[in-house]
């Protein structure tokens, strides 16, 4: 299991923008990870928006933060996160908490 690209946005609106055009091509992503605290949208505004538009809903997002208050978590995810580790962290800590969620959504394509 490699990766064989990255696609970046700096924010919310760019990450759905990058989805929508996801939709029209052949490509398709294995994994999203999302800070919540972005300039313009954040990432629970990206989150909710996501699944509003019904955007990549078989593509696991992990959320990756400073932010640690039970309610942001809560609300990540409830709105689809399928994971939450926040910084600092251990490239090893990451590397375990994100491979499970791949091996997952492998097993479920």
């Amino acid at each position: 299991m490699g990766v064989h690209e990255v696609v970046e946005a700096t924010n919310g609106q760019q990450a759905l923008e990058i989805l929508r055009a996801q939709q029209e091509s052949d490509e398709a992503l294995g994994l999203i990870l999302s800070d919540i605290n972005m300039p313009g949208m954040d990432g629970l505004q990206f989150l909710e928006q996501r699944r509003a538009e019904n955007l990549a809903p078989g593509v696991p997002i992990f959320m990756i933060t400073t932010e640690s208050s039970a309610p942001l978590v809560l609300r990540a995810i409830a709105a689809g996160a399928r994971g939450y580790i926040c910084k600092p962290f251990t490239p090893d800590q990451i590397r375990a908490r994100i491979v499970p969620l791949l091996l997952q959504s492998l097993a479920s394509a």
